[in-house]
Order: structure tokens, then C-alpha cells, then sequence
């Protein structure tokens, strides 16, 4: 099962090289069941393997001139913020057991993964979904402030407690409240990723739970690898039938998620 899983680490990486995105949001399923680490450390470990991929992504953007970096900041700032207040203060505060409801345990890992698996869907939709190109207007950027700190302090929260990114809510924000085109909506949403999730993991998790950084570690080169070889073979295999295919996929494993969760005994 860890052979398995470290192949699916290069895997990982290879999607995000091929179709730019959505491969990471695999990280947490891949460290829950080949590798049985507990939510906690799933998720921990997720927000550090997904930062460093979108953070190498982000940087090959930047070089193409597609990075808006003072959006960056702006909406970065308040996901920051929410990532590390859940990551440091809500997830370790959580108990075992939430609720109870007859014979029924309602665990944290079924918050945390069923949050998960239910988000898995939009994030699918989103990779199905195809992306129409749109133009800034003209005249000065006017960022809608109140909105951004709310859907900052939202998308980070949410990230804290599942472990991914959240690009299909980021990118959307960018293009309404940001006003910028389409492609450098994306560029920049995986400069936001990356500095969200590296540095609520850095502010949360590092200093309240053991990290294995030799697992750690390795699981994250091999992802890199992947990015870089997915690159590579994307210029002789078309992304975009491929990213049609991937979001079939992750329906499935939101599926499967939900199955283990909540209808196989655990």
C-alpha cells in the first residue's frame, strides 16, 4: 500500500503538470487510506504537499508575466489569517466524538472528511466546466474590501479544516471582486494558494503536532517530480480532455469517501 502510495505522490504531480490543477486535492484521500494517517496529520500534511506543488506553479506563472501580485496580497492576507486561526486554535480544540445521536458517533475525522468529500463535487464541476476567457475593463482596479476579507477569512477556514487549496472558490472571487482576467485569475489564485497553505501549516500545525518530515519530504519531492514531468509530456498530450476526465474521477473518490466514511464500520 506505501509503494502504491508514493506512486500516487508522483501522480499527483504529474495531473498538476498536465492539466494545471485539481491533482492536489487528491493529497488528503492518498495519506487517509494507503498510507492510514489520521485526519489530523492528513490534512496537516496535505496543506504543506499542496502549498510547495502551487507554489512551484505559481512561480513558472510568475516568469510568464501572469501573476497579479498585489491581488495576491489582498486576498491572501485575510486566507492566511483563517487558515492558521483554524489549523492553530479549531482543529486541535476539536474532540473525538462531536455528537452523539442514539448508537451513532458522529467523529471528528467524519467532519473533517466529510467536508472534504462534499467540496470534492463544485471542485470536480469546476475542472468540467470549460473556462471562457474575460477581459479587464477599463480604468483603475477598485477591490470590493468587505468581500474580500470575508471570502478570504471563508476560503482560508475552509482550507484549515480539509487540507486543500480551494482554486475552483478563489479563482471566481478573483475574476468578480478583482476584476481580472481569466488566466491571470489563475495564475495568481496558486500564489494565494501557496503561501495560505505553507504558512498555515507552518503557524499552525508545525507548532502544535509531531511532523514526520522524512515522509514528509519525500512525498513532496515526488509530487514536484511529477509537476515537472507532467509539464514536460503536456506538450504532446492534450490537457484538456485529460482535466474533463480527472474531474470524473474525483466524483468517484468523493463517492468513495463518503462510502468509508459513513457507511463502512470503521
Amino acid at each position: 500500500m506505501e509503494i502504491i502510495g508514493y506512486i500516487s505522490a508522483l501522480v499527483i504531480g504529474l495531473s498538476l503538470g498536465l492539466i494545471g490543477g485539481g491533482g492536489s486535492i487528491l493529497a488528503v484521500p492518498v495519506l487517509a487510506y494507503l498510507f492510514s494517517i489520521n485526519e489530523k496529520a492528513a490534512t496537516a500534511y496535505s496543506l504543506f504537499i499542496v502549498g510547495a506543488s502551487a507554489l512551484v506553479g505559481g512561480l513558472k506563472q510568475h516568469f510568464k508575466g501572469l501573476v497579479d501580485w498585489r491581488t495576491a496580497i489582498v486576498f491572501g492576507l485575510p486566507a492566511i489569517v483563517g487558515v492558521s486561526l483554524v489549523r492553530r486554535f479549531v482543529v486541535p480544540a476539536l474532540p473525538d466524538v462531536i455528537f452523539t445521536l442514539g448508537d451513532f458517533d458522529f467523529t471528528r475525522r467524519m467532519a473533517m472528511f466529510g467536508l472534504f468529500a462534499a467540496l470534492m463535487i463544485p471542485a470536480a464541476f469546476s475542472m468540467l466546466k470549460e473556462r471562457k476567457e474575460t477581459k479587464k475593463s477599463s480604468g483603475p482596479v477598485k477591490y470590493n474590501y468587505p468581500l474580500i476579507l470575508l471570502e478570504g477569512l471563508i476560503v482560508g477556514g475552509v482550507t484549515g479544516m480539509i487540507g486543500a487549496g480551494g482554486g475552483f472558490l478563489i479563482i471566481p472571487a478573483l475574476v468578480i471582486l478583482a476584476n481580472v482576467e481569466m488566466k491571470v485569475a489563475v495564475a495568481t489564485s496558486l500564489i494565494i494558494i501557496a503561501f495560505k497553505s505553507l504558512l498555515g501549516f507552518f503557524l499552525g500545525d508545525a507548532l502544535t503536532m509531531e511532523i514526520d518530515w522524512t515522509f514528509l519530504s519525500i512525498f513532496t519531492v515526488l509530487s514536484l517530480v511529477g509537476i515537472f514531468i507532467g509539464s514536460y509530456l503536456g506538450n504532446f498530450i492534450d490537457g484538456k480532455k485529460l482535466k474533463k476526465g480527472f474531474g470524473y474521477f474525483i466524483f468517484v473518490m468523493a463517492v468513495f469517501i463518503f462510502v468509508m466514511e459513513f457507511i463502512v464500520p470503521q
